[in-house]
């Protein structure tokens, strides 16, 4: 099972590049579906504006979310995808914080500047098999001095509470959770706590990189964690692995 991605980007020659950008990036790419605005990209995920884009048989695993459209912000895709599986990224030339984390607010699991070099964004989508967020080098510097000067902009612009919470608390729930992984859940979270990048469980369990993102994001919410280090804790505590 092949890659199929969906690219939003109302420019043209962005949209070109970033189609490129995509293709070296990755050796598995089915197809690159193209929207100019949010209603074509809508269409092609098969919901209504304001309404849950629901997977469908056949969905698309990465989403490249431009944040200023023609017919409004990226934002609202990004919310309406809260549910969708796939790996959502916004490509934008904005790097200021009142874009930025009402992005990662809204569920972006990366945030790329289009104005980096080719050989840039190549690296940091490829960051995706590895089961890193890909961020441009400018985002990457910026969130570093937010967490270094404490200057309480996430709190107001994003979720907060998740990576300040102490691992080895794990919530009272979290048993429970557990209850529900399922069998392929439990096996991925087992590599995990061994440290296998996400490139290395597809191999060993012969699935697609992007099944076993789609596992690890669902581990993370039934186990209530937001990060690998987190989960692998949890797991040891709790005798899963």
């Amino acid at each position: 099972m092949a890659v199929k991605v969906l690219i939003l980007e109302d420019n043209p020659v962005a949209r070109g590049f970033l189609c490129r950008v995509v293709r070296e990036s990755f050796s598995d790419i089915s197809s690159i579906a193209e929207a100019g605005d949010l209603e074509a990209a809508r269409r092609l995920l098969g919901h209504k504006a304001g309404g849950r884009a629901a997977a469908c048989d056949d969905p698309y695993q990465l989403i490249m979310v431009d944040l200023e459209l023609p017919d409004g912000s990226g934002l609202e895709l990004l919310t309406e995808l809260a549910n969708y599986p796939a790996t959502r990224i916004v490509t934008t030339l904005y790097s200021d914080d009142e874009h930025l984390f009402p992005a990662l607010q809204c569920g972006a699991d990366g945030y790329l500047l289009k104005e980096d070099r080719f050989e840039v964004l190549v690296e940091e989508l490829q960051k995706i098999v590895r089961g890193q967020p890909p961020l441009s080098p400018a985002i990457a510097r910026r969130l570093l001095t937010h967490f270094r000067t404490g200057d309480g902009l996430l709190s107001a612009h994003a979720p907060a509470a998740p990576a300040a919470a102490p691992v080895s608390a794990p919530a009272p729930l979290a048993p429970l959770d557990h209850e529900r992984l399922t069998p392929r859940e439990s096996e991925v979270l087992t590599y995990l706590s061994k440290g296998f990048t996400i490139k290395e469980i597809a191999a060993l369990m012969g699935i697609k990189w992007f099944t076993v993102n789609d596992h690890i994001k669902s581990i993370y919410k039934k186990l209530n964690v937001s990060s690998r280090a987190e989960a692998a804790v949890l797991a040891s505590k709790q005798g899963l692995v």
